[in-house]
């Protein structure tokens, strides 16, 4: 959080809310008022603290803010990518062995899993391409979700998680700002960094630090970000029709670097090239008639 409170057009009011373990901080970007809130580490602290947050307050627009591994190839690190679209790409019905994709899934029938979403099958990535694998296939699967609109214990069922129409056009116009692209004199990027509106990131309480998973939700899903949190607050925003945007700089290449991961090296550098992208997209919203506030978390 440091970099935002320590933004130059971030202006504290000093007031400070503690409930339910989080910290609500009260300030103003340009003109906009906004209430920040550090989400914590996954897809738990991160759908909590976000329903805190819309509960409590009275809250415009959520920008979600922070780093992200990246498992699209045209990208680089230090990019700042903005999906239009969020999934969990961990919640999985995990299919026994024998069985294979034209076999019925368990409770399949009863609405509560699906194959139209795709799997993994983890054979195709044995070192020993003569042998079958016990762990079979992973199938992926939609979140239960229950809006606020919808009627009480009825589910609705959402995988790609599309973020405001609104908020994501306004994004567009962040392509032409000026990221860092050097740590200090002596280390700089090898590509300068840019915003970039991409179509779909993804989240799972999973840090990914392999190749191979990394090609393989690329090539079958398109993803660019990949990381921990942002899914569960798209949800939550989702259900509660509050208008949300993620920006995510890039720090690694989530297992696809010849050496050790990246992170290590060019946190600091994401960490604030997010910052300065989420703080200019703010202030770029169009003010309203009510006077509320938009959330950074």
């Amino acid at each position: 959080m440091n970099p935002l409170l320590n933004y130059p057009e971030y202006k504290s009011s000093k007031l400070v809310i503690d409930v339910g373990g989080r910290r609500f901080r009260f300030g103003s970007i340009g003109e906009k008022q906004v209430v920040l809130v550090m989400t914590g580490l996954g897809m738990l602290n991160a759908g909590v603290t976000t329903q805190l947050l819309l509960s409590l307050f009275d809250i415009e627009g959520v920008v979600h803010y922070g780093i992200a591994g990246n498992a699209n190839p045209s990208l680089n690190i230090g990019d700042v990518a903005i999906p239009q679209y969020w999934s969990h790409s961990a919640l999985w019905s995990w299919q026994r062995y024998g069985n294979g994709p034209d076999d019925t899934l368990p409770l399949e029938d009863s609405g509560d899993y699906t194959r139209d979403i795709g799997y993994l099958n983890i054979a195709n990535y044995s070192t020993d391409l003569e042998s079958d694998n016990l762990l079979n296939n992973i199938w992926y699967q939609p979140e239960e979700i229950f809006p606020v609109d919808g009627t009480p214990e009825e589910r609705q069922h959402a995988f790609w998680v599309p973020v405001d129409s609104s908020y994501f056009t306004l994004a567009k116009t962040l392509e032409s700002l000026t990221l860092e692209g050097c740590l200090n004199t002596t280390t700089c990027l090898s590509t300068p960094p840019k915003v970039t509106t991409v179509e779909r990131g993804t989240s799972a309480s999973i840090y990914l630090d392999n190749a191979a998973y990394r090609t393989f939700i690329y090539d079958k899903f398109n993803i660019s970000p990949v990381e921990m949190e942002s899914a569960a607050v798209a949800l939550i925003s989702y259900q509660q029709r509050v208008p949300f945007i993620v920006i995510r700089a890039l720090s690694d290449l989530a297992g696809g670097g010849e050496h050790s991961n990246e992170a290590d090296t060019f946190i600091t550098l994401a960490a604030n090239n997010s910052v300065k992208a989420a703080a200019e997209f703010i202030k770029l919203i169009p003010s309203t008639k009510k006077d509320v506030s938009f959330a950074s978390i």
